[in-house]
């Protein structure tokens, strides 16, 4: 039984290109947002961390639904990103935090997770 919910999904199996170019697009918003320089740094405590989970989960569900194959590259790839990133905010008045990367693992991770979860459930 195919549910109308799932013609997302099928599309980006059946398009794989376009799950490439929705990721990079996130990617371009993650880099943007974290790269931001800020005159204040943010008092986001305990939020800090599910931001980066959403953030990076996110950011592995298109291609995980598309090319679930290659997703350990493609999630090797997000991880590399995510620490680059936090190498670098500390350049633009920011503060890179390592406890951030664990919080962009477990989103990539998550978001792997279900990307290839969603891919299964639209099995033709």
């Amino acid at each position: 039984m195919v549910f109308s919910w799932l013609f997302p999904i099928k599309h980006l199996k059946q398009h794989p290109a376009q799950a490439y170019f929705l990721s990079g697009t996130i990617a371009l918003i993650i880099i943007g947002l974290s790269l931001s320089p800020l005159e204040k740094l943010p008092d986001v405590a305990g939020t800090d961390k599910t931001h980066h989970i959403i953030a990076y989960g996110l950011l592995a569900i298109p291609t995980a639904i598309a090319v679930p194959k290659r997703i350990w590259i493609l999630a090797t790839c997000y991880l590399l990103l995510g620490g680059i990133i936090e190498l670098i905010q500390p350049l633009v008045n920011r503060y890179g935090e390592w406890l951030d990367f664990g919080a962009n693992l477990c989103g990539v991770v998550i978001g792997s997770a279900l990307g290839m979860f969603l891919h299964s459930l639209s099995n033709d």
